[in-house]
Protein backbone atom coordinates (compact mmCIF):
# COMPACT_ATOMS: atom_id res chain seq x y z
CA UNK A 1 0.00 0.00 0.00
CA UNK A 2 1.10 3.58 -0.79
CA UNK A 3 0.07 6.65 0.86
CA UNK A 4 -1.19 10.08 -1.11
CA UNK A 5 -0.41 13.79 -0.53
CA UNK A 6 -2.53 16.61 -2.07
CA UNK A 7 -1.33 20.33 -2.16
CA UNK A 8 -4.28 22.99 -1.92
CA UNK A 9 -2.29 26.03 -2.52
CA UNK A 10 -4.52 28.49 -1.52
CA UNK A 11 -4.43 30.93 1.20
CA UNK A 12 -6.81 34.12 2.74
CA UNK A 13 -3.55 35.62 4.23
CA UNK A 14 0.17 34.52 4.12
CA UNK A 15 1.66 33.92 7.62
CA UNK A 16 5.00 35.87 8.42
CA UNK A 17 6.71 32.55 9.16
CA UNK A 18 5.59 30.23 6.02
CA UNK A 19 7.36 29.17 3.63
CA UNK A 20 5.57 26.71 1.99
CA UNK A 21 4.17 27.18 -1.61
CA UNK A 22 1.00 28.48 -1.37
CA UNK A 23 -0.89 31.64 -3.05
CA UNK A 24 -3.62 33.92 -2.41
CA UNK A 25 -6.92 32.73 -2.97
CA UNK A 26 -8.82 33.32 -6.42
CA UNK A 27 -11.65 31.58 -7.04
CA UNK A 28 -10.57 31.98 -10.96
CA UNK A 29 -7.09 29.99 -10.50
CA UNK A 30 -8.83 27.77 -7.59
CA UNK A 31 -11.25 25.92 -10.30
CA UNK A 32 -8.53 25.78 -12.69
CA UNK A 33 -6.21 24.43 -10.51
CA UNK A 34 -9.30 21.35 -9.10
CA UNK A 35 -9.66 20.58 -12.65
CA UNK A 36 -5.68 20.18 -13.10
CA UNK A 37 -5.29 17.99 -10.08
CA UNK A 38 -8.06 15.59 -11.23
CA UNK A 39 -5.79 15.68 -14.83
CA UNK A 40 -2.83 14.91 -12.96
CA UNK A 41 -4.40 12.42 -10.72
CA UNK A 42 -5.90 10.38 -13.44
CA UNK A 43 -2.02 10.77 -15.39
CA UNK A 44 -0.32 9.46 -12.37
CA UNK A 45 -2.16 7.18 -10.10
CA UNK A 46 -1.57 3.50 -11.04
CA UNK A 47 -4.60 2.00 -9.18
CA UNK A 48 -2.43 0.85 -5.89
CA UNK A 49 -4.15 0.51 -2.32
CA UNK A 50 -3.83 3.38 -0.40
CA UNK A 51 -3.77 3.54 3.69
CA UNK A 52 -4.07 7.57 3.96
CA UNK A 53 -4.34 10.48 2.01
CA UNK A 54 -3.25 13.58 3.37
CA UNK A 55 -4.65 17.26 2.08
CA UNK A 56 -2.40 20.11 3.02
CA UNK A 57 -1.27 23.43 1.97
CA UNK A 58 -1.67 26.31 1.98
CA UNK A 59 -5.23 26.26 3.46
CA UNK A 60 -7.59 23.78 2.24
CA UNK A 61 -10.13 24.95 4.14
CA UNK A 62 -10.83 28.55 2.32
CA UNK A 63 -11.85 26.95 -1.08
CA UNK A 64 -15.71 27.07 -1.49
CA UNK A 65 -18.30 24.66 -0.88
CA UNK A 66 -18.82 24.03 -4.68
CA UNK A 67 -14.75 23.60 -4.55
CA UNK A 68 -14.49 21.24 -1.41
CA UNK A 69 -17.36 18.91 -3.61
CA UNK A 70 -14.88 18.48 -6.30
CA UNK A 71 -12.28 18.06 -4.31
CA UNK A 72 -13.58 15.73 -2.48
CA UNK A 73 -14.92 14.04 -5.16
CA UNK A 74 -11.31 13.53 -6.66
CA UNK A 75 -10.91 11.52 -3.28
CA UNK A 76 -13.15 8.45 -5.11
CA UNK A 77 -10.66 7.80 -7.72
CA UNK A 78 -8.40 6.06 -4.82
CA UNK A 79 -8.29 2.43 -3.86
CA UNK A 80 -8.26 3.39 -0.43
CA UNK A 81 -8.05 0.43 2.26
CA UNK A 82 -11.07 -0.32 4.58
CA UNK A 83 -8.80 1.89 7.53
CA UNK A 84 -7.57 4.64 5.26
CA UNK A 85 -6.58 8.12 7.49
CA UNK A 86 -8.03 10.78 4.94
CA UNK A 87 -6.58 14.20 7.06
CA UNK A 88 -7.56 17.59 6.16
CA UNK A 89 -5.84 20.64 7.00
CA UNK A 90 -7.75 23.69 8.10
CA UNK A 91 -7.32 26.98 10.15
CA UNK A 92 -9.79 27.68 13.25
CA UNK A 93 -11.55 30.72 11.23
CA UNK A 94 -12.40 28.20 8.30
CA UNK A 95 -14.62 25.58 10.54
CA UNK A 96 -17.82 25.77 10.57
CA UNK A 97 -20.93 23.48 10.59
CA UNK A 98 -21.21 23.11 6.62
CA UNK A 99 -17.58 22.52 6.44
CA UNK A 100 -17.35 19.66 8.33
CA UNK A 101 -20.30 17.82 7.42
CA UNK A 102 -19.07 17.24 3.92
CA UNK A 103 -15.95 16.15 5.17
CA UNK A 104 -17.58 13.92 7.33
CA UNK A 105 -19.92 12.75 4.33
CA UNK A 106 -16.89 11.97 2.58
CA UNK A 107 -14.72 9.72 4.97
CA UNK A 108 -12.21 12.23 6.28
CA UNK A 109 -11.44 10.93 9.49
CA UNK A 110 -9.04 13.06 10.94
CA UNK A 111 -8.42 16.75 11.24
CA UNK A 112 -5.24 18.94 11.61
CA UNK A 113 -5.77 22.53 12.74
CA UNK A 114 -2.63 25.42 12.89
CA UNK A 115 -3.66 26.53 15.98
CA UNK A 116 0.56 27.02 16.89
CA UNK A 117 -0.68 29.41 19.47
CA UNK A 118 -2.80 31.38 22.20
CA UNK A 119 -0.32 34.18 23.40
CA UNK A 120 -1.42 37.41 21.74
CA UNK A 121 1.98 38.32 21.22
CA UNK A 122 3.06 35.13 19.22
CA UNK A 123 -0.35 35.34 17.02
CA UNK A 124 0.30 39.01 16.09
CA UNK A 125 4.34 37.98 14.98
CA UNK A 126 2.78 35.34 13.12
CA UNK A 127 0.35 36.87 11.42
CA UNK A 128 -2.38 34.45 12.82
CA UNK A 129 -5.50 35.66 14.82
CA UNK A 130 -7.72 33.41 16.97
CA UNK A 131 -8.48 32.93 20.62
CA UNK A 132 -8.49 29.91 23.28
CA UNK A 133 -12.62 30.52 23.07
CA UNK A 134 -12.50 30.58 19.09
CA UNK A 135 -10.27 27.18 19.59
CA UNK A 136 -12.58 25.22 22.64
CA UNK A 137 -16.27 26.24 20.38
CA UNK A 138 -14.79 25.09 16.77
CA UNK A 139 -13.47 21.56 18.51
CA UNK A 140 -16.44 21.02 20.38
CA UNK A 141 -18.46 21.58 17.36
CA UNK A 142 -15.79 18.88 15.75
CA UNK A 143 -16.53 16.75 18.36
CA UNK A 144 -20.42 17.20 18.40
CA UNK A 145 -20.34 16.16 14.44
CA UNK A 146 -18.39 13.00 15.37
CA UNK A 147 -14.38 13.39 14.59
CA UNK A 148 -12.28 11.30 16.84
CA UNK A 149 -9.08 11.97 15.98
CA UNK A 150 -7.71 15.74 16.03
CA UNK A 151 -4.26 17.10 15.12
CA UNK A 152 -3.66 20.62 16.76
CA UNK A 153 -0.01 22.63 15.63
CA UNK A 154 2.20 24.36 18.31
CA UNK A 155 4.86 26.68 16.99
CA UNK A 156 7.42 27.56 20.05
CA UNK A 157 10.70 29.06 20.18
CA UNK A 158 8.82 31.98 19.22
CA UNK A 159 11.27 35.22 19.02
CA UNK A 160 10.32 37.24 22.51
CA UNK A 161 8.54 33.97 24.18
CA UNK A 162 9.36 33.12 27.28
CA UNK A 163 8.87 30.08 29.08
CA UNK A 164 6.00 31.29 30.81
CA UNK A 165 4.00 32.02 27.93
CA UNK A 166 5.25 28.54 26.48
CA UNK A 167 3.90 27.19 29.69
CA UNK A 168 0.47 28.85 29.32
CA UNK A 169 -0.04 27.14 25.57
CA UNK A 170 0.74 24.20 26.92
CA UNK A 171 -1.91 24.46 29.48
CA UNK A 172 -4.26 26.10 27.04
CA UNK A 173 -3.44 23.05 24.50
CA UNK A 174 -4.18 20.02 27.06
CA UNK A 175 -7.35 21.74 28.09
CA UNK A 176 -8.16 21.06 24.66
CA UNK A 177 -7.84 17.60 24.58
CA UNK A 178 -6.44 16.53 21.05
CA UNK A 179 -5.96 13.75 20.02
CA UNK A 180 -2.44 14.64 18.67
CA UNK A 181 0.13 17.25 18.55
CA UNK A 182 2.73 18.08 16.37
CA UNK A 183 5.30 20.58 17.91
CA UNK A 184 7.44 22.93 15.68
CA UNK A 185 10.70 24.76 16.85
CA UNK A 186 10.30 28.24 15.09
CA UNK A 187 12.81 28.22 11.76
CA UNK A 188 13.27 31.87 10.04
CA UNK A 189 13.67 30.63 6.62
CA UNK A 190 14.44 32.40 3.59
CA UNK A 191 12.06 34.89 1.82
CA UNK A 192 9.68 35.01 4.90
CA UNK A 193 8.08 37.96 6.11
CA UNK A 194 9.83 36.98 9.44
CA UNK A 195 12.93 36.10 6.95
CA UNK A 196 12.74 39.88 5.29
CA UNK A 197 12.06 42.12 8.67
CA UNK A 198 15.49 40.70 9.89
CA UNK A 199 13.80 38.51 12.70
CA UNK A 200 16.53 36.34 14.96
CA UNK A 201 15.94 33.49 16.04
CA UNK A 202 16.24 33.21 19.81
CA UNK A 203 19.26 31.59 21.77
CA UNK A 204 19.68 27.49 21.32
CA UNK A 205 19.61 27.29 25.29
CA UNK A 206 16.48 28.55 25.71
CA UNK A 207 15.10 26.91 22.09
CA UNK A 208 16.16 23.45 24.14
CA UNK A 209 14.57 24.00 27.32
CA UNK A 210 11.45 25.09 25.91
CA UNK A 211 11.68 21.53 24.23
CA UNK A 212 12.73 19.27 27.24
CA UNK A 213 9.58 21.35 28.82
CA UNK A 214 7.12 20.17 26.15
CA UNK A 215 8.49 16.53 26.12
CA UNK A 216 7.84 16.40 29.83
CA UNK A 217 4.50 18.06 30.31
CA UNK A 218 3.06 15.92 27.41
CA UNK A 219 4.43 12.65 28.83
CA UNK A 220 2.30 13.48 31.79
CA UNK A 221 -0.78 13.91 30.14
CA UNK A 222 -0.33 10.67 28.40
CA UNK A 223 1.31 11.16 25.10
CA UNK A 224 3.30 8.89 23.71
CA UNK A 225 6.25 11.06 22.16
CA UNK A 226 6.93 8.37 18.63
CA UNK A 227 8.86 11.18 16.73
CA UNK A 228 11.41 13.67 17.85
CA UNK A 229 8.45 16.51 17.16
CA UNK A 230 5.06 14.63 17.57
CA UNK A 231 3.11 13.27 20.56
CA UNK A 232 -0.14 11.53 20.42
CA UNK A 233 -2.71 9.43 22.26
CA UNK A 234 -2.43 5.47 22.14
CA UNK A 235 -3.70 4.49 19.03
CA UNK A 236 -3.41 7.96 17.53
CA UNK A 237 -0.02 8.21 15.80
CA UNK A 238 -0.47 9.47 12.70
CA UNK A 239 -0.63 6.67 9.76
CA UNK A 240 0.37 8.97 7.02
CA UNK A 241 3.78 10.61 8.55
CA UNK A 242 5.30 7.16 9.76
CA UNK A 243 4.75 6.56 5.51
CA UNK A 244 7.93 9.15 5.43
CA UNK A 245 9.60 8.19 8.19
CA UNK A 246 9.51 4.17 7.72
CA UNK A 247 10.80 5.41 4.12
CA UNK A 248 7.95 3.62 2.11
CA UNK A 249 6.74 5.30 -1.11
CA UNK A 250 3.49 8.04 -1.67
CA UNK A 251 2.20 9.63 -4.30
CA UNK A 252 2.33 14.03 -3.91
CA UNK A 253 0.08 15.74 -6.33
CA UNK A 254 -0.14 19.41 -7.01
CA UNK A 255 1.86 22.27 -6.99
CA UNK A 256 5.00 21.75 -5.03
CA UNK A 257 3.87 18.16 -4.16
CA UNK A 258 6.29 15.97 -3.27
CA UNK A 259 6.55 12.04 -3.93
CA UNK A 260 8.83 9.07 -3.97
CA UNK A 261 7.84 5.90 -6.45
CA UNK A 262 10.30 2.70 -7.27
CA UNK A 263 12.88 4.27 -6.31
CA UNK A 264 12.53 8.39 -7.62
CA UNK A 265 12.10 11.20 -5.57
CA UNK A 266 10.35 14.12 -7.42
CA UNK A 267 8.79 17.70 -6.50
CA UNK A 268 6.19 19.27 -8.50
CA UNK A 269 6.94 22.41 -9.77
CA UNK A 270 6.18 25.67 -7.95
CA UNK A 271 4.93 27.66 -10.60
CA UNK A 272 1.31 28.30 -10.63
CA UNK A 273 1.16 29.39 -14.15
CA UNK A 274 3.16 26.31 -15.70
CA UNK A 275 0.87 23.76 -13.38
CA UNK A 276 -2.36 25.36 -14.65
CA UNK A 277 -0.84 24.66 -18.35
CA UNK A 278 -0.84 21.54 -17.20
CA UNK A 279 2.96 20.97 -16.45
CA UNK A 280 2.97 19.38 -13.45
CA UNK A 281 6.77 18.08 -13.11
CA UNK A 282 9.37 20.21 -11.79
CA UNK A 283 12.82 18.02 -10.04
CA UNK A 284 13.07 14.35 -10.41
CA UNK A 285 16.39 12.12 -8.69
CA UNK A 286 16.44 8.39 -9.25
CA UNK A 287 18.13 6.86 -5.82
CA UNK A 288 20.80 4.77 -5.74
CA UNK A 289 20.92 1.54 -3.08
CA UNK A 290 22.77 3.55 -0.68
CA UNK A 291 20.82 7.35 -1.24
CA UNK A 292 17.56 5.27 0.08
CA UNK A 293 18.88 3.09 3.43
CA UNK A 294 20.59 7.08 4.28
CA UNK A 295 17.29 8.43 4.16
CA UNK A 296 16.33 4.96 5.84
CA UNK A 297 18.70 5.72 8.87
CA UNK A 298 17.72 9.76 8.74
CA UNK A 299 13.90 9.15 8.71
CA UNK A 300 13.73 6.32 11.02
CA UNK A 301 16.45 7.83 13.52
CA UNK A 302 13.59 10.61 14.07
CA UNK A 303 10.97 7.90 15.55
CA UNK A 304 11.56 7.41 19.22
CA UNK A 305 11.39 3.49 19.07
CA UNK A 306 14.51 4.32 16.21
CA UNK A 307 14.94 1.22 13.26
CA UNK A 308 14.46 -2.12 13.44
CA UNK A 309 17.64 -4.13 12.42
CA UNK A 310 16.23 -7.33 10.82
CA UNK A 311 13.70 -5.40 8.98
CA UNK A 312 16.32 -3.26 7.50
CA UNK A 313 18.77 -6.23 6.84
CA UNK A 314 15.22 -8.44 4.79
CA UNK A 315 14.66 -4.79 3.16
CA UNK A 316 18.35 -3.98 1.93
CA UNK A 317 20.19 -7.22 2.10
CA UNK A 318 23.00 -6.33 4.34
CA UNK A 319 23.28 -5.69 7.67
CA UNK A 320 23.20 -2.11 9.30
CA UNK A 321 26.37 -2.50 10.77
CA UNK A 322 28.17 -3.14 8.11
CA UNK A 323 27.77 0.04 6.26
CA UNK A 324 27.02 2.13 9.21
CA UNK A 325 29.04 3.12 12.06
CA UNK A 326 26.43 1.78 14.74
CA UNK A 327 28.90 0.07 16.96
CA UNK A 328 31.38 2.85 17.66
CA UNK A 329 27.89 5.05 18.11
CA UNK A 330 26.41 2.76 20.45
CA UNK A 331 30.13 2.51 22.32
CA UNK A 332 30.19 6.66 22.69
CA UNK A 333 26.40 6.71 23.60
CA UNK A 334 25.76 8.20 20.89
CA UNK A 335 23.17 5.16 20.29
CA UNK A 336 21.19 2.52 22.41
CA UNK A 337 19.76 -1.09 21.13
CA UNK A 338 16.63 -2.80 22.74
CA UNK A 339 14.83 -5.61 21.59
CA UNK A 340 16.24 -5.65 17.85
CA UNK A 341 15.50 -1.75 17.54
CA UNK A 342 18.43 0.86 16.87
CA UNK A 343 17.42 4.51 18.40
CA UNK A 344 18.72 7.43 19.75
CA UNK A 345 18.99 8.23 23.34
CA UNK A 346 15.99 10.25 24.41
CA UNK A 347 17.99 12.55 26.14
CA UNK A 348 19.34 12.62 23.02
CA UNK A 349 17.30 13.33 20.43
CA UNK A 350 17.74 17.35 20.32
CA UNK A 351 20.99 17.00 18.95
CA UNK A 352 19.98 13.83 16.38
CA UNK A 353 21.07 16.13 13.71
CA UNK A 354 25.11 15.78 15.06
CA UNK A 355 24.39 12.31 15.32
CA UNK A 356 23.06 12.00 11.91
CA UNK A 357 26.01 13.63 10.36
CA UNK A 358 28.51 11.08 12.82
CA UNK A 359 26.81 8.03 10.62
CA UNK A 360 26.20 9.36 7.59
Amino acid sequence: MKAVYIHIPFCKSICSYCDFCKVFYYSKWAHQYLVKLKEEILDLYDGEEVKSIYIGGGTPSVITVSELKFLMELLKIFKRSISCEITFECNLEDISKELLTILKQNQVTRLSIGVQSFQVENLKKLGRNHTFKDAFSRIALIRELGFKNINLDLIYAIPGETMKMLKEDIKCFLALKPDHISTYSLMIEPNTLLWINGTRPIKEELDEEMYRYICKSFGKKGYSHYEISNFAKPGYESIHNLTYWNNEEYYGFGLSASGYIEQIRYTNTKNLSKYLQGKYKGTEEILSKKDIMDNEMMLGLRKVKGIDKEKFEKKYQVKMEDVYPIKPLLKNGNLEEKKGYIFIPYEKLYVMNEILLKMI
